[in-house]
């Protein structure tokens, strides 16, 4: 039998994917709990339609994304800090601080897809991988200098 998942279910599969399961365990436990609902021709064809417009989004999001990488690519983003002996910094540069300077220069990303190639603090050059898309990532180079 044929149902769509109304919820994420272990061992079975995510919210809104079409599953066959035995007709036992859809009737007995998945359709009266509200975890599925059976798969009719109209559910079908709505399921289908849904289905076309997420993968309509998820390719407009990739473009969108494939356009910032390029844009991304190369980028080098400068901060000034206050830094003891031997380069030291007082404090750290954290993905937040990468993605506000990147938001000043017109980048909206999200601080959780800056993945930093090590703990910043110290004087120097690092290299930060941003996570876009599924797939796309682009690498910018961060210059830490001390301030005078």
């Amino acid at each position: 039998m044929q149902v769509i998942l109304e919820q994420d279910i272990p061992n079975l599969g995510k919210k809104g994917e079409l599953k066959d399961v035995a007709r036992g365990y859809a009737r007995n436990h998945l359709l009266p709990r509200g975890l599925a609902v059976e798969a009719t021709p109209h559910r079908l064809r709505e399921w289908e339609q849904r289905q076309e417009k997420e993968e309509l989004l998820n390719r407009e999001l990739e473009e969108k994304a494939r356009e910032q990488a390029e844009k991304l690519l190369n980028r080098e983003v400068h901060f000034k800090m206050t830094a003891g002996e031997g380069g030291r910094l007082f404090g750290s540069v954290t993905a937040a601080d990468v993605a506000e300077k990147l938001a000043a220069d017109g980048f909206d990303v999200d601080k959780k897809k800056i993945e930093l190639s090590e703990q910043i603090k110290s004087v120097g050059s690092y290299t930060a991988e941003i996570r876009l898309h599924s797939g796309i990532k682009a690498d910018i180079l961060i210059k830490v200098e001390a301030e005078e």
